[in-house]
């Protein structure tokens, strides 16, 4: 798994986790589901992930120590954090961390308590995340790694508290002083809190230099591009530096681009992890058959053989040699019914392999085209949110332009306005992407169209971008309007298409 083996390490665990199961190991049965849901952590598959991290949770609740429940706990967390569902990650961490206090088990309480603490961080609540933060200090002390850890988080807190020069002295000074930076992205985290600093006290020039040093002495990921990039972007921006801050917004939507393009790599390792696990179960049930075939066909020959020797035994002493002729012909009868029997056997064990390998070829299939189906509204996402930023960037320069005294008087720079409102987006470009749309999910808007026909164009156009998936700060940027009414209008066009209040917008046209 370390060695990112993901599918050799999955058909070893299955193994082990099915001898486990069949003895009744439970530790060794916990271990082995654990780690498979931790495999499909690292390949960025969360929902697998998360079935066997609650499986794991139920055996250790049921048959093991606690020690095992919150570290399975703390998996979870992690798992629902990275999924933005931080209710869920928030109760999971808080088990773990009670778990821990009532074992006295230090390092864990303090890890926990850390993990909260940069929770609610996330969560914008930084004064619970404070306390929490502090009291990791005096747990941690014994492990300076994770010590380094909570006091990147207690930074990240001051800047949420609006002390940016304070979370910019204690970042530079662990950046300074810490042995390993790239233990947990350590340095990107300190660069990054060092850089919106800068931002928040408006020293733009010194936030992009901190910014450029943070590419210049990392490898960093294509999550981390975007988010420098668009640091960068809001630094030159805001110094009205807007060439640089246009190049910059593009390479926000390279970076996009690169992160989805690493994000579907991996999607398609997963599914040929899965297919090779399938393929292992299938080869198993297979062995499995034909060694119950052999048996049968070894206590069949047995059998066959006993009774011939008691009818031959039989005949030798009670019937004539005529009788014996016409015994050996039944048998040579009863030979050849086996024989048929098992070639009828064998072709049946072949038809259903045949029939389980293109069971398993059309989920492969479908699969692939799910993925494909997803990348491709990944790739809509991207280029609407490309459009929103830079027809808000081409407004505020225009708006700029406009309030220059001369601006009558130089044609010239007239000519430049009425260009750069040229590129504008225009109802064909949201034509368009109505367009790649239906290419993408062919049907889903005239099906929506049927069942609500009280649906206008604009509503039909919300319902795209959420279908979509993308988030209430993501459309409101696009459509140009706050979060705030944002979230009504979801609320106006759930209440017009009448959905229950316990089904979401989201799942109701997944299901569509």
């Amino acid at each position: 798994m370390w060695q990112k083996e993901h599918a050799r390490s999955l058909e070893l665990l299955t193994e082990a986790r099915t001898l486990a199961e069949k003895n009744k190991w439970y530790k060794q049965l916990f271990l082995a589901t654990n780690n498979i849901g931790a495999n499909y952590y690292n390949i960025l598959e969360y929902g697998e992930a998360l079935n066997y991290y609650l499986e794991g949770y139920t055996i250790a609740v049921k048959e093991l120590e606690p020690t095992d429940e919150m570290v399975v706990l703390n998996n979870i967390a992690i798992l629902y954090s990275k999924e933005k569902n931080y209710e869920k990650a928030k109760e999971y961490f808080k088990k773990a961390y009670d778990i821990a206090r009532e074992n006295n088990d230090e390092i864990k309480i303090g890890l926990y308590a850390m993990n909260l603490g940069n929770l609610a961080n996330e969560m914008n609540q930084p004064k619970e995340g404070r306390v929490y933060i502090l009291e990791s200090f005096k747990y941690l002390k014994k492990d300076p790694q994770f010590m380094v850890l909570a006091q990147v988080g207690l930074a990240e807190n001051d800047l949420l508290q609006g002390h940016p020069r304070q979370a910019r002295e204690k970042a530079l000074s662990l950046y300074q002083s810490s042995i390993n930076l790239n233990f947990n992205d350590t340095g990107t985290s300190l660069m990054t809190i060092i850089t919106k600093s800068y931002l928040a006290e408006g020293n733009y020039a010194m936030a992009a230099a901190s910014a450029h040093k943070l590419l210049s002495t990392t490898t960093p990921n294509a999550e981390t591009k975007k988010n420098v990039f668009g640091l960068l972007a809001q630094a030159y921006t805001k110094s009205g530096d807007y060439t640089k801050a246009l190049q910059y917004k593009d390479s926000v939507v390279k970076a996009i681009e690169e992160l989805e393009e690493t994000k579907n790599k991996t999607l398609l390792k997963n599914n040929e992890a899965k297919f090779q696990i399938q393929d292992y179960k299938n080869q198993l049930a297979i062995n499995q058959e034909k060694s119950a075939a052999d048996r049968k066909l070894f206590y069949y020959i047995i059998a066959v053989i006993i009774a011939v020797v008691t009818i031959v035994i039989l005949v030798l002493r009670n019937i004539s040699v005529k009788h014996k002729q016409k015994k050996l012909i039944a048998e040579q009868n009863e030979k050849v019914i086996a024989l048929e029997l098992e070639k009828e056997k064998n072709e049946n064990l072949l038809l259903e392999k045949q029939i389980r390998e293109r069971e398993t070829q059309a989920l492969l299939e479908q699969e692939q085209l799910k993925s494909e189906i997803e990348a491709r509204n990944r790739k809509l996402s991207a280029k609407a949110l490309y459009l929103s930023g830079r027809n808000e960037l081409i407004e505020e320069v225009i708006s700029s332009l406009t309030q220059l005294p001369s601006l009558a008087e130089n044609r010239s720079l007239s000519g430049h306005i009425k260009t750069l409102k040229s590129h504008l987006r225009t109802d064909h470009e949201w034509d368009s992407f109505i367009t790649h749309f239906e290419e993408v999910n062919h049907g889903l808007l005239n099906r929506l169209k049927v069942l609500h026909p009280s649906l206008n164009a604009n509503d039909i156009r919300f319902i795209s971008y959420i279908y979509m998936n993308l988030s209430t700060k993501e459309i409101s940027s696009i459509l140009n309007i706050t979060a705030e009414a944002c979230r009504k209008r979801k609320e106006r066009v759930a209440s017009k298409m009448d959905l229950p209040e316990n089904v979401s917008l989201y799942d109701y046209l997944s299901n569509v």
